[in-house]
């Protein structure tokens, strides 16, 4: 059974909270098109909350859409097949999405996952860890020492706290290489969205990228534990990455244009929020007279807030 909305806002310490509130009001054409996907996207195994999607041989992209109002699996993951192993990126919202990844990754690779990565300490992204304990051998669990520390400061009961017991902690400055057989998987510490992002990179980036909440499609971004600048620099280094296949923390993958645009789209908001600094405005009075500008799509918008959680980020560290 999935998560009612108000078990998900009431245990999930998530960048995508909002999601579960204000869902209902995004237009249905909108949630139309996350739900589906690009057409040429071959998407299988559709469910009310997530669909599977190829992103090359022996990958596949996990893309959650949550905007119907099922908060099973809530962020978007994958699962990496190599010869020895298998991996999932992400630990998701709840048990039963952990769960259901892990069972999709066995029904695609003969096993149950081998290695999970999580790309940072939001709830949406770690809440389900237990899941993975369901259904075959636990696996290998890999997070930076914030995340483990986050999600254990915040954990309440001894049965949420256990799966963290028992953790591969990733260095913050070196990329960890995850052997599985025949395919190169990296573990690339790239902070900006929170101090302890991950990135899931495949063939020194000639393969898609799991970039977590450093990139986001078609949705405006959560800048609440972000530093902008550095994370201006992380999306940047990975707009110089050979591969132009990105799966981000939610939306649907991103081709080059797609991520181009949110690379416009950052731009935008720092060069109104450096704007507002030297006008002396304040985060709220800057958020009010921003927009993104049409020329970069539509993106969607759940929470006027989040223009003025983005203004903060920058005015702080402008006058910092």
């Amino acid at each position: 059974m999935s998560p009612s909305r108000r078990e998900f806002l009431a245990t999930t310490g998530s960048c995508a909270c909002y999601l579960a509130a204000a869902a209902p009001l995004v237009p249905l054409a909108a949630r139309s098109r996350w739900a589906e996907g690009p057409p040429s996207a071959g998407a299988r195994h559709q469910t009310p909350f997530a669909r599977l999607e190829p992103v090359g041989d022996g990958l596949t992209a996990i893309i959650s859409t949550p905007l119907e109002g099922d908060f099973t699996t809530i962020c978007n993951g994958g699962i990496i097949e190599g010869s020895s192993g298998t991996l999932v990126v992400e630990a998701f919202g709840t048990p039963e999405g952990a769960r259901w990844a892990a069972e999709r990754a066995r029904d695609l690779t003969g096993r149950w996952p081998t290695h999970v990565v999580v790309t940072h300490h939001h709830g949406d992204h770690v809440a389900g860890v237990a899941g993975f304990r369901e259904g075959g051998s636990a696996p290998e669990l890999y997070v930076t020492e914030e995340t483990r520390d986050r999600v254990l400061e915040r954990a309440e009961e001894a049965s949420a706290r256990a799966p963290w017991a028992d953790v591969i902690i990733l260095p913050g400055t070196e990329p960890v290489h995850i052997d599985l057989g025949d395919r190169d998987v990296s573990v690339v510490p790239r902070r900006g969205h929170t101090g302890s992002d991950v990135t899931v990179e495949i063939d020194g980036g000639l393969g898609p990228v799991w970039c977590g909440d450093l990139v986001w499609n078609a949705m405006f971004p959560n800048f609440v534990d972000a530093a902008p600048s550095r994370l201006s620099s992380a999306v940047g280094a990975l707009g110089a990455l050979p591969t132009d296949l990105y799966v981000g923390g939610h939306g649907p993958v991103s081709n080059g244009a797609a991520f181009a645009a949110y690379v416009g789209m950052l731009q935008s908001v720092e060069a109104a929020a450096r704007e507002a600094w030297r006008r002396g405005l304040t985060a709220a009075e800057a958020a009010d007279e921003y927009e993104v500008p049409s020329s970069l799509g539509e993106w969607m918008l759940f929470n006027p807030l989040f223009y003025q959680r983005a203004m903060e980020a920058w005015l702080r560290e402008l006058e910092g």
